[in-house]
């Protein structure tokens, strides 16, 4: 990833690279992240850099524990990170987690995962699809729930974030945003990706226009329509091989849109296809769990 963002550099004064060569860069980097986000004026949690070990006992100090260590790179599904408890954790952990440099940070006593998914033009133009709800097992996205079944306002906001932050990086593309939802309401930025995410794969079936043809219509420089989500959705991701062994249950299924990855190996912890539950507008919000309306 290091190699692609200098071979970009390179090539962006030739030739147009989408999303861009500065959304690249700060995606593959923690803390580049976090620090683009406050300049953005995206709220974040409580955060620090950390070199070397001297820094993670300071950072420690400033904001307490429990706390987050992550790498800034090559860290995804909960990979390259660890939860300290005790100072009794802090060298075993600073001994585990390479690449570095490292960050930590606060941990976030949050409601829910929200995320949110925008487009943007070559000329600006913008669309934004509705903020969804992520329920994670073992750090993996187990569902997403759409929309997310929060107060409007909140639902709003995470569209309003996603869309400066789009603005901001003068992306063209598709950008993922994922955020906590504090008890009080308010929104945390915690992740970016670049790119058509995981967490909006239920707008292929729910929505006229889905993440991925929004994408190409971004780059290619054509019209960006409103979504048009015309049905509710509960995705839920097939993750090794038991989960993905129930695909026949699913393809059984009224109502059910079910995508397999044609992935070589069935490995745990590996996503290997999705299935979407479609539902008429409205059952989510009326749903007193939405994670019952789940696939499987």
């Amino acid at each position: 990833m290091v190699r692609a963002a200098a071979t970009l550099d390179i090539l962006a004064p030739l030739v147009p690279c989408r999303p861009g060569v500065e959304a690249l860069r700060i995606g593959q980097d923690r803390a580049l992240e976090k620090s683009f986000f406050e300049s953005a004026g995206l709220p974040v949690g409580p955060w620090r850099p950390v070199a070397t070990r001297e820094e993670l006992d300071s950072a420690v100090a400033a904001l307490g524990l429990p706390a987050v260590l992550k790498t800034t790179r090559l860290g995804y599904d909960g990979r390259g990170q660890a939860v300290l408890r005790s100072p009794s954790e802090l060298d075993a952990a600073w001994a585990r987690l390479v690449p570095r440099p490292l960050i930590l940070e606060a941990f976030i006593d949050f409601e829910r995962e929200v995320s949110a998914i925008a487009a943007r033009g070559s000329h600006g133009s913008l669309a934004t699809f509705e903020a969804t709800e992520n329920r994670h097992v073992h750090h993996i996205l187990d569902l997403s729930i759409a929309p997310a079944p929060v107060r409007p306002r909140i639902a709003e906001a995470a569209r309003r974030h996603v869309a400066r932050l789009a603005e901001s990086l003068g992306l063209v593309g598709v950008l993922a945003l994922e955020m906590f939802l504090l008890p009080d309401g308010r929104l945390l930025a915690n992740e970016m990706a670049p790119r058509p995410h995981n967490s909006g794969h239920w707008t292929m079936d729910a929505c006229l226009c889905g993440q991925f043809e929004m994408h190409v219509r971004a780059v290619a420089g054509l019209p960006l329509p409103d979504p048009g989500r015309h049905h509710d959705a509960v995705m839920k991701n097939l993750v090794g091989p038991e989960s993905f062994g129930r695909w026949p249950e699913l393809a059984a299924q009224d109502g059910v849109a079910l995508h397999l990855y044609g992935k070589a190996e069935a490995r745990p912890g590996r996503k290997l296809g999705h299935a979407t539950r479609l539902l008429a507008p409205g059952t989510v919000a009326n749903s007193a769990d939405p994670a019952s309306l789940s696939p499987l």
